[in-house]
């Protein structure tokens, strides 16, 4: 029997969020991912969403979308590039998905005197 026989494997978008999640969350520089107003509620009742902040669209290409708060001090633009490429390779080794694009949009700067003040552009 051969694998088209079996039927076909499906990853949910909510899979790959996740994964992507998790990735940009372990790359240093990064002090959390913000989903938006709906995000922002959700910490704020303490609620915990692991997929605020990522984006996923999938179509002929697969792109995904990630906001970040990045922590004081270290170079934006090279924790943004650490993302990307982290996030990628996470993604793709897990899925075996080519991903043709990881956005990272850097919304915020976390300053060390209080972990909850985060400075936001609107």
């Amino acid at each position: 029997m051969s694998n088209e026989e079996m039927g076909r494997v499906e990853i949910a978008p909510e899979v790959i969020q996740l994964i992507a999640s998790h990735a940009a969350s372990q790359v240093k520089g990064v002090a959390s991912l913000k989903g938006g107003v709906v995000g922002d509620l959700n910490q704020l009742f303490g609620r915990k969403n692991l997929r605020q902040g990522v984006k996923v669209e999938l179509g002929e290409n697969i792109q995904i979308a990630i906001a970040i708060v990045v922590q004081y001090g270290y170079q934006m633009v090279q924790v943004g590039k650490e993302v990307q490429a982290y996030v990628k390779q996470q993604v793709e080794e897990m899925t075996s998905l080519e991903i043709d694009e990881v956005v990272v949009q850097i919304v915020g700067v976390q300053f060390p005197q209080s972990e909850e003040r985060v400075q936001r552009v609107k």
